[in-house]
């Protein structure tokens, strides 16, 4: 990582030297591109952004989908499987030779997934970061220096997972634990240069995240000879069922889009259907306050801690 910061470094010094060589922007038209737009979050910000007016790159894997994505006025459908490095490269190449620039980067493409930590097998843990961690972090070092010549924006779909984790979600929350880390590295990084970075934290929205993990460890097992039980049947039914009745992401298409354009972005934000959620969440990171202040010589007091949550939200309220 270190050489990578070098890299960006590097490159932003180089920006404007070269500025004449840079293909000229396409008007006043941003261009935005998203990993993972088929469906789901990525799909409902990929329409928001082109019925406003934007430019969008939508990111996808199969050619149905591709079609019905170019179908879109102001979408243009790019192939790209984030583990692929040679497709990373070639969506670079082409947003670079159209000569919009970009100004946005969604790293949105994600799957789910996984068991109870002794059960999930170690080719599912790896498959899930391969894709949540190993993906993003692929994507957003190939497209950096073409958000560094625009000063633009790096935003990525976290989840509540990332701060919330329980029994059988180890390997998907690990993987958005991640996005945290990655979010306030990249950010302290890149915030010298120009580029704000951001997290948009879902929590239960309609996706096909949940069925698609359902439909590809089912075909795992099967492939491997292991019997799919009449349980598993109904409890494979019941995830697609409960996946489709969940609201649609029109919320967290509007944290995206505050994220993208807004002049004062936040680092992090939390979206979720209703305050079960919410309150979930928050408590569980106020815990591990708790637990964290707990042991140790300089643990603080009780008023001690008070007075750092006043400190955090009069600094996030002068920001806001």
């Amino acid at each position: 990582m270190r050489d990578f910061v070098k890299i960006i470094a590097l490159a932003a010094l180089l920006v404007v030297g070269h500025a004449a060589s840079l293909p000229a922007m396409a008007g006043d038209q941003k261009a935005v591109l998203i990993t993972g737009a088929s469906t789901g979050i990525g799909r409902n910000l990929a329409e928001r952004l082109a019925e406003e007016g934007y430019f969008v790159y939508a990111g996808a894997r199969k050619d149905k989908d591709m079609a019905e994505l170019d179908a879109i006025e102001n979408v243009k459908a790019v192939r790209l499987d984030v583990t692929k490095q040679d497709q990373v490269d070639a969506a670079v190449e082409l947003v670079r030779s159209e000569g919009r620039g970009l100004w946005g980067l969604v790293n949105n493409a994600g799957v789910g997934g996984g068991d109870a930590v002794l059960n999930t097998p170690i080719d599912e843990f790896n498959f899930i970061y391969a894709v949540n961690v190993e993906g993003v972090v692929r994507t957003t070092q190939a497209f950096a220096p073409l958000i560094l010549e625009s000063k633009g924006r790096i935003s990525t779909t976290g989840s509540i997972a990332g701060i919330l984790a329980g029994s059988g979600y180890g390997a998907y929350s690990g993987s958005k634990h991640y996005i945290e880390a990655l979010t306030d590295s990249l950010a302290s990084e890149l915030e010298p240069l120009g580029v704000k970075v951001s997290v948009v934290e879902p929590g239960s929205y309609k996706s096909r995240i949940r069925r698609s993990a359902v439909a590809r460890i089912t075909k795992q097992m099967e492939a491997a000879g292991a019997e799919i039980t009449d349980e598993m049947q109904q409890r494979a039914k019941e995830t697609a069922e409960r996946e489709v009745t969940l609201d649609e992401p029109d919320a967290v298409t509007d944290a995206f889009m505050h994220a993208l354009f807004d002049d004062a972005p936040l680092r992090r934000y939390m979206v979720v259907p209703h305050e079960g959620q919410q309150d979930l969440t928050v408590r569980q990171a106020v815990k591990e306050l708790v637990e964290l202040n707990a042991w140790g010589q300089y643990s603080f007091s009780r008023d001690e801690l008070v007075a750092m949550v006043d400190e955090a939200l009069a600094a996030q309220g002068a920001s806001d």
